[in-house]
């Protein structure tokens, strides 16, 4: 399997370099040639098998240079009932008939990210081993991303981390849970700005080749494809869950920032897995929900996003989002380039033209927008009506479920973290603090390491060139 560049770029590659490499060199981001297809043969064969078992069935479709035994025990090591609490790893919890969670935020840091950070912690490690180079990891998060990352590369051989984090927009209990790690090859960097700007500057060094190739800097961002292709694997372990218990019909609700997590689902979709609709979920900061209401892409500049009680999603640049287009293009890379390039820094926006519009509906592709008020009154009926407590952006995804679900249609909705991440949002819906896991008591007591910096790309630079 080779990947290509979805702006163009000539040079094919194999799926262990573009593992450690992130963007491609002219900015685009990476896909496969083409998406393996599975017909309804194969989804029966892989129905009974173990989570591991489906995540090295699916994986083997994408990468075909690593060893099939060694890709197995490396999925076998991350997928444990030790690490993600359930023998299932992502249960379904059902809420009422037709409607269920699809629990992902079981693992280390109470956060889906762990679904697919995990494993790449293990494939970096590997890949790294096999070349004896070592890796320097940026990133940029909004709040889950940076601690799923950091406890999946903590000690591990010849990596390093470089997180980038908006100062002051994340909860308590994510600040500590990233802060609080004391390893040495963790830095956190806290960026005077908002998550959008975290990104821009990881885009910017990534667009230096010099600098990029000089430091060996990779990402752990969704724009990595490895950790995208990961979380492919829950959709498919998710509808097998459903169609057990008799639904037909299977759509996906999932709340959306930066578009890497329904982008698994669009790509799980593409390859035949039988979802009847992907419906995205914004809250305040709805650019993707306008774009699939109306076709404008519109990103808001930092002044203009808003700060949430769903923190995780306060984005309005979908990095991930350029996938997505690159394929309702009909994967025509000059059009996206001309879309995605510097011409959008220069007019802020593009609207897709009415027949480019029109093939949305081909991608089973529905939105809606969840505001604070949402948000509370659903995490508020959830808890009464079910003895279930969410999470502000499971609470985004519950409300836009509810309002899209058809007759006979089975929605899943995809839990993003656990509650405990969000105390202060929960005790304002239901007036006492969520439960959370023992390890994490007085979490934010513990001392903390980090920098702050200002939203500049060349001190971010120079300080992984000091630390590298």
């Amino acid at each position: 399997m080779m990947y290509l560049s979805t702006r163009g770029d000539p040079t094919e590659r194999r799926f262990c370099d573009i593992l450690l490499e992130g963007l491609a060199p002219d900015g685009g981001l990476y896909l496969p040639l083409r998406y393996p297809r599975v017909d309804a043969a194969t989804l029966e064969r892989w129905r009974g098998l173990s989570y591991a078992g489906l995540a090295f069935e699916i994986l083997s479709l994408y990468i075909d240079d690593i060893p099939a035994a060694d890709l197995r025990a490396l999925v076998d090591r991350t997928y444990t009932e030790a690490v993600f609490g359930t023998p299932e790893i992502t249960p379904l919890k059902p809420l009422e008939p037709g409607l269920a969670l699809q629990a992902l935020s079981n693992g280390p840091t109470l956060a889906f990210k762990d679904m697919a950070m995990q494993l790449l912690g293990q494939l970096f490690e590997y890949e790294l081993g096999r070349r004896g180079e070592p890796l320097n990891i940026l990133g940029a998060t909004s709040g889950d991303t940076g601690s799923a990352a950091e406890y999946a590369m903590r000690g591990k051989r010849g990596v390093k981390v470089f997180m980038l984090s908006p100062h002051g927009r994340m909860s308590p209990f994510q600040q500590a849970q990233m802060f609080s790690l004391q390893d040495a090859n963790i830095h956190n960097l806290a960026v005077r700005g908002v998550f959008d700007d975290c990104q821009d500057i990881v885009k910017a060094v990534s667009a230096d080749l010099a600098f990029k190739r000089r430091h060996h800097i990779g990402t752990v961002n969704s724009i990595n494809w490895a950790r995208l292709l990961a979380q492919v694997v829950y959709y498919f372990a998710g509808w097998f869950q459903a169609t057990r218990d008799g639904a037909e019909r299977v759509s996906f609700a999932v709340p959306s920032g930066n578009f890497g997590n329904i982008c698994a689902g669009h790509v799980a979709r593409c390859m035949g897995l039988p979802i009847h609709r992907l419906v995205l979920a914004t809250n305040e900061n709805d650019v993707l929900d306008e774009f699939f209401r109306t076709g404008r892409y519109r990103p808001r500049g930092s002044a203009e996003t808003h700060e949430t009680s769903s923190p995780s999603m306060d984005i309005s640049k979908a990095s991930n989002f350029e996938r997505f287009v690159f394929d309702v293009l009909g994967r025509d890379a000059g059009r996206t380039r001309s879309l995605f390039g510097p011409a959008l820094a220069e007019r802020g926006e593009f609207v897709l033209a009415p027949q480019e519009f029109a093939r949305l509906a081909e991608f089973g592709f529905v939105s809606g927008r969840s505001t604070h008020a949402d948000r509370i009154a659903t995490i508020r009926a959830t808890h009464a009506t079910h003895g279930v407590t969410v999470d502000p952006h499971t609470a985004d995804g519950l409300k836009v479920a509810r309002e899209r679900r058809e007759p006979g249609e089975t929605m899943l909705v995809l839990e993003t973290a656990l509650p405990a991440k969000f105390a202060a949002t929960i005790v304002e819906a239901l007036g006492h603090e969520p439960a959370r896991p023992p390890a994490t008591v007085g979490i934010e007591a513990l001392p903390k390491r980090g920098e702050l910096v200002p939203a500049d790309v060349e001190t971010v630079k120079a300080y992984i060139a000091s630390h590298a």
